[in-house]
């Protein structure tokens, strides 16, 4: 009878229950191998037998160290550049001494993890090393295999976490910077009075850790609705607060009166004024409006043409090509009359849409393939409240993955509903 919690078993089961041991005890090895970590170790040290008995206690740690030693600071400087494991230093070499020694080495390999020895009678330069940037201090004559293995493992462990500190409060800063930037390059518009409502969309590209410089702006004054849609060239902060300087700059002009035909011109005097690099420039278009009216005046320089939506009708609008604002001297850019009739929309949009790729590379989007796009979307049903983030995720399904520029798109409808003037998505 074999008892509740008991196990029978024959002789010949002692073969198999050494197997399951031995099995048992390969897989712990195993996980301990896996366990072990491999560390470069640039050992600082002039004196020859602390140098060796440093690399018999790394010997006896579980830690697979690669060490390379030298004597002075001179030839640590050889290997300092670039490195990223763990440095062994003494704080007293033949050329260089205490804290001055350990700043060079912090400086001179920022992304290594620093261990500093000092003597016995040297401790308090150990906490001073701390204090400066080291990730721990050793007394030499008080150290084992067993505290250098867990002062090495901690000090890469701390280095890392001092470094994902460090990104993450790089991360937040560009964050605010970006969401500063983006205010400005992207508006509450001016259209209470206006009998055009608006809205808009703004998309940042994969490679965005900041904004670009693609921006919008819509005003009504005295009867006259102006918008304008424009991207400055190349991605980054001297491009951004550009394009923040010319939205900011086309809204004064156009809120002081300044004449319609003046304002590009004034405009890209701003430009010049104000970019960073003589070869920056930006594309843009600009439509103004007269109540009461329903052809738009459009002046495009160097943008993508906008386009008339009605229903499931998607029209490109002809309009004169003309060179982006601070290429050539604009002195009166050419005017192209588009009728925009009650009941239709026009379609805004940055060059981050049309350089998507169309399918396999290289071929694009271009203006046909994006007005066959919006035409798709459409025939779907889909409502222009949800038009334009539609056709930036089909636009980005067409690319393969994120678009490599950021979007920014304006959907201006002529109705005489003034309750609604749409916020940016």
């Amino acid at each position: 009878m074999i008892g509740a919690g008991t196990a029978h078993a024959d002789p010949a089961d002692g073969a198999s229950a050494d197997g399951r041991a031995a099995l048992g005890d390969a897989v712990l090895n195993e996980r301990v191998e896996a366990a072990v970590e491999s560390v470069d170790v640039l050992l600082i040290e002039d004196d020859p037998g602390d140098a060796f008995l440093a690399e018999e206690l790394l010997a006896e740690t579980a830690l697979t160290t690669r060490i390379t030693w030298v004597a002075t600071l001179q030839e640590a400087r050889d290997h300092l550049k670039g490195f990223r494991g763990c440095v062994l230093l003494d704080l007293n070499l033949p050329d260089g001494h205490g804290l001055d020694l350990l700043r060079e080495v912090l400086q001179s390999a920022p992304a290594a993890a620093v261990v500093v020895f000092t003597g016995l009678d040297d401790e308090h330069e150990g906490v001073a090393a701390v204090a400066a940037g080291a990730q721990d201090y050793l007394v030499k004559g008080q150290v084992d295999g067993s505290l250098l293995g867990r002062s090495l493992r901690y000090s890469l462990e701390r280095r890392r976490a001092d470094e994902n500190a460090h990104q993450l409060r790089e991360a937040r800063l560009r964050a605010r910077e970006n969401m500063r930037l983006e205010r400005g390059l992207l508006p509450q518009v001016l259209l209470q009075r206006s009998p055009l409502s608006h809205r808009a969309y703004y998309r940042p590209g994969r490679k965005r850790a900041i904004v670009g410089g693609d921006f919008y702006d819509a005003v009504e004054k005295d009867g006259t609705t102006h918008i304008i849609i424009g991207d400055v060239s190349g991605h980054g902060p001297d491009e951004a607060a550009l394009g923040v300087s010319l939205r900011i700059a086309w809204r004064t002009l156009i809120m002081a009166g300044v004449a319609e035909s003046t304002v590009l011109p004034n405009l890209e005097a701003i430009l010049v004024s104000e970019r960073a690099q003589e070869e920056m420039y930006a594309t843009l278009c600009m439509a103004s409006m007269d109540t009461g009216e329903d052809r738009v005046r459009l002046r495009v320089l160097g943008h993508p043409p906008p386009m008339i939506v009605r229903g499931t009708s998607v029209e490109e609008t002809p309009v004169t090509p003309q060179p982006p604002l601070g290429v050539f001297p604009v002195e009166d850019s050419d005017v192209d009359g588009v009728l925009l009739p009650r009941g239709s929309s026009l379609l805004m949009y940055t060059d981050g849409l049309v350089d998507a790729y169309d399918g396999e590379p290289p071929a694009r989007l271009e203006v046909a393939g994006l007005r066959r796009l919006v035409t798709g979307i459409l025939e779907q049903g889909v409502s222009l409240a949800r038009l334009a983030e539609h056709v930036v995720d089909e636009a980005e399904r067409s690319n393969g993955g994120p678009l490599q520029d950021d979007v920014a798109m304006l959907l201006i409808s002529h109705d005489d509903d003034h309750g609604e003037n749409g916020q940016r998505e």
